[in-house]
């Protein structure tokens, strides 16, 4: 677990890509589910990793999602696609078009920062 506060938590996703997600420790299906606390917490959390993925990496795009038909239950995705990578523009899910993806930069400055704004602005 990269982050936990009473309302949200954060994991990483195993992937050649940087992905993270997003949970609500209470078990909600449904986002309108979720307390305005909650939504506050899941929204900020979103913007500060978009923004950090965005000036850490420069990926092509950051792709965020909300998925549940496997785990029914609020959790949220988000992805930064490099043009590169192996399944771009493909749905990391989705038909693999291409080997040989390594990131240029380490996962571990990204996280520490990552860390350390969601303790800032969320703790």
């Amino acid at each position: 677990m990269l982050f936990s506060n009473p309302l949200i938590y954060l994991e990483i996703h195993e992937s050649e890509i940087p992905w993270l997600k997003i949970f609500t420790h209470a078990p909600h299906k449904e986002f309108s589910e979720c307390s305005h606390a909650e939504k506050k917490a899941i929204w900020e959390c979103l913007d500060i990793i978009e923004n950090e993925m965005l000036t850490y990496f420069k990926p092509a795009k950051i792709n965020i999602a909300s998925f549940g038909n496997m785990m029914p239950r609020v959790h949220w995705h988000i992805m930064a696609r490099f043009e590169n990578d192996s399944y771009f523009p493909e749905p990391m899910w989705g038909m693999k078009q291409r080997e040989g993806f390594e990131l240029d930069s380490p996962m571990e400055p990204f996280l520490e920062k990552v860390r350390r704004e969601l303790d800032s602005r969320l703790n």
